[in-house]
């Protein structure tokens, strides 16, 4: 009888693609086996995310044991494509659904949505512990962004995923302290000490002399030494607010010396595009999915930084690329609840500002604060820093997971 593998990572997205739904798995992943523990994976192999095109379905790179399924990935642009994408992943993984027993724990991930009721059933035929990763908390956040209804055949799916999945988990990791209180207020078998909150997080990298970054030809056209520079890097899509953003764009465009960077995949970045190009939006610039150098060079150029969630979604999402702007050291404007963790930092720190929803005069009061006072820069983004520091580098978030995992695997 084989003996049976500690850790089995199940997700749609994993190394080498490059988005934060493949990069923050793949480096738990890597932590885990620094620590010891073995550690394979389950997921989709990569397409529209990779920038390679020749990659193994098998391979073991780094310790971890790597095992790519192919499925059927259709446009994600339209809400039929994901749809398709969704289903057609969690049924390669069904098919290879033996492959699960060889290991004692299951860590999946809350997208597909569909995906953790696999894990759900390994643990109830198997015996296999299974960890849920709450990224983001369905069907509510389909019902808020108007993906679904709530009578719908797919909420009742989702529904009745969720009875079964908080059922049979043995540990949730929650985002934030108030998706946690979301997930405890909202799934009535889910009891507190299932609940673990383990924060995203970004790689902590030295702030050395940027002044390179304004040389990078790419970014010539901006003229950052001369305005204000307002990054947006990384998913716009349906949970993300970008009517607010837009009507501080539309409001500024004849306010010399404030330019809107945006760099990313999305839905509403394809929508931005379009309007961008209709109404000539002179004071926006979007580039496709930045990597490696000239990302960090985008990082290092722009002044301040723009998060968002769609009115109602605080407690449901939490959107991972503010640690890396808050590894930037510069100013963040969050529009979002001020219940959540990340308003909180930026409140209590002194780090940035917090705009309610819908509040366009205050977004633009802020970022006219930000222009005429380069000190306030300064000073915001040092304490931006500081947090990151202190909560949010990759080392103190995924030692969190190793932790866990290690409570898990001694309580057998």
């Amino acid at each position: 009888m084989n003996k049976k593998k500690e850790f089995l990572f199940l997700c749609q997205f994993f190394y080498p693609e490059y988005i934060s739904s493949a990069a923050l798995p793949f480096e738990t992943a890597e932590a885990l086996v620094n620590a010891g523990l073995s550690v394979g994976v389950l997921c989709g192999y990569p397409k529209e995310y990779s920038l390679s095109t020749d990659v193994p379905l098998k391979e073991i790179y780094k310790g971890i044991e790597i095992k790519r399924l192919r499925y059927i990935q259709l446009k994600r642009s339209n809400f039929i494509g994901r749809i398709i994408n969704y289903f057609s992943f969690t049924l390669a993984v069904a098919l290879n659904f033996l492959y699960l027993k060889n290991y004692k724990t299951i860590i999946v991930y809350s997208n597909p949505p569909i995906l953790p009721l696999i894990a759900a059933a390994a643990s109830k035929l198997f015996k296999t512990k299974f960890i849920f990763v709450c990224y983001d908390v369905y069907p509510e956040i389909a019902y808020i962004t108007n993906s679904i209804s709530e009578g719908s055949i797919i909420a009742k799916l989702m529904n009745f995923i969720n009875k079964v999945v908080f059922k049979y988990v043995n540990k949730v990791v929650a985002l934030s302290s108030e998706m946690k209180d979301f997930l405890l207020l909202n799934r009535q078998q889910l009891k507190e000490e299932k609940v673990e909150v383990i924060p995203n997080w970004y790689e902590a990298k030295e702030i050395q002399d940027i002044s390179k970054s304004y040389f990078n030809k790419l970014f010539q056209d901006l003229k950052p030494k001369e305005n204000l520079i307002v990054g947006y890097y990384g998913n716009l899509g349906i949970c993300q607010d970008l009517d607010i953003i837009l009507r501080a764009i539309r409001e500024l465009r004849n306010f010399n010396g404030i330019k809107f960077v945006f760099a990313g995949h999305g839905n509403k970045m394809r929508i931005l595009k379009s309007i961008t190009k209709e109404e000539e939006l002179s004071n926006v610039i979007i580039y496709d999915f930045l990597h490696g150098q000239d990302f960090q060079d985008a990082l290092n150029i722009t002044d301040c930084f723009i998060v968002s969630l769609v009115n109602g979604l605080t407690g449901l999402a939490v959107p991972s690329k503010t640690y890396s702007y808050m590894m930037a050291g510069k100013p963040i404007i969050a529009i979002m609840g001020e219940n959540s963790d990340i308003a909180r930092d930026l409140i209590e720190n002194k780090a940035g500002f917090v705009i309610q929803p819908g509040e366009t005069s205050k977004l633009i009061d802020a970022l006219k604060d930000l222009y005429y006072n380069q000190e306030k820069i300064k000073i915001m983004g040092e304490n931006c820093r500081d947090v990151f520091l202190k909560k949010y580098t990759k080392e103190k978030c995924t030692n969190q997971y190793v932790k866990l995992m290690k409570e898990i695997l001694e309580d057998e």
